[in-house]
């Protein structure tokens, strides 16, 4: 019998698993400027899937994630009939999510640049004159967000994060997600990535505060190549920047249906995704499931 399907978002179809699990699988859809593109982009669920369950490995001792295995072979009776779900598929424990975004940002960048621009804050919090986009911050910052049920998330201060989930709760999501920015951006950096920020989704698994969802890909991430950042500038990044760099090249209006995307563009976003997974584990993408 077929896993009864819970939710499906832009990326991400999700299914009850039983026990108090649940089945994530990472399709290859892409999305850009809040809408979903009709082509896929090969190997992108795969990638997504094999660099959660590498960094589940290596952030181990910061936090428990909610990750039981991404092994086909320890899915439950019925997984098989989704069908192709090899290496973008992970068996995981369901959690009591919180209603933030956890966000860490060591440089300053996207969002946090243009309201840099505006106010001279970030997330509400007055930074230095003079900094330039993409220039590295003192420290990481945690800057929260809401979840946005439509329309955008909406940046918020760490003490609007407190009144949402209480400050215990807060200082504890802030603690495990400063420390798993630190352990990835060292870790990247070696293999000449600068992690510029990250996005984290928390819950609680039995009491325990959880790292859950995916972790340190490059569509919750902001991966630089190290050789290529310098302040002032926006270096090219290894996500779907290819897809948002044609998709505004085309004067699409961005609110109907969007153009179909050329071959050329979805392979150079193939090799990109690639790129990030190889590069930072160390690990071939041909030797995780689903080849």
């Amino acid at each position: 019998m077929t896993l009864p399907h819970i939710y499906s978002g832009k990326v991400r179809d999700i299914y009850d698993a039983g026990d108090g699990d649940l089945l994530m699988v990472a399709s290859d859809r892409i999305s850009a400027f809040d809408r979903v593109f009709a082509e896929p982009v090969p190997d992108k669920g795969r990638v997504l899937t094999a660099m959660t369950v590498f960094w589940a490995g290596e952030l181990s001792d910061i936090a428990r994630t909610h990750l039981v295995t991404a092994d086909p072979s320890g899915f439950p009776d019925g997984a098989a009939d989704l069908g192709g779900i090899a290496g973008r598929a992970m068996l995981v424990r369901r959690a009591d999510m919180l209603p933030i975004e956890c966000i860490v940002r060591g440089y300053l960048a996207g969002s946090a640049w243009k309201e840099y621009l505006r106010t001279g804050t970030m997330h509400g919090t007055t930074l230095p004159e003079g900094l330039k986009e993409s220039e590295q911050l003192p420290e990481p910052v945690f800057t929260p967000s809401t979840k946005a049920t439509e329309g955008h998330d909406e940046n918020i201060s760490f003490e609007q994060a407190a009144d949402l989930v209480g400050r215990d709760v807060a200082s504890r999501a802030r603690e495990i997600c400063i420390g798993a920015y630190l352990r990835g951006a060292e870790r990247a950096l070696t293999s000449g990535i600068v992690v510029a920020d990250t996005k984290f989704e928390l819950g609680f698994i039995e009491g325990e505060l959880a790292i859950c969802d995916e972790i340190l890909t490059p569509d919750s991430s902001r991966f630089w190549p190290a050789e290529e950042w310098s302040p002032g500038s926006t270096p090219p990044s290894f996500d779907k920047q290819p897809v948002r760099d044609w998709a505004e090249a085309t004067g699409w209006d961005k609110s109907s249906d969007p153009p179909p995307i050329p071959h050329e563009v979805i392979e150079s976003t193939r090799e990109r995704y690639r790129a990030a997974y190889e590069h930072i584990s160390r690990k071939r993408l041909d030797d995780w499931y689903g080849s």
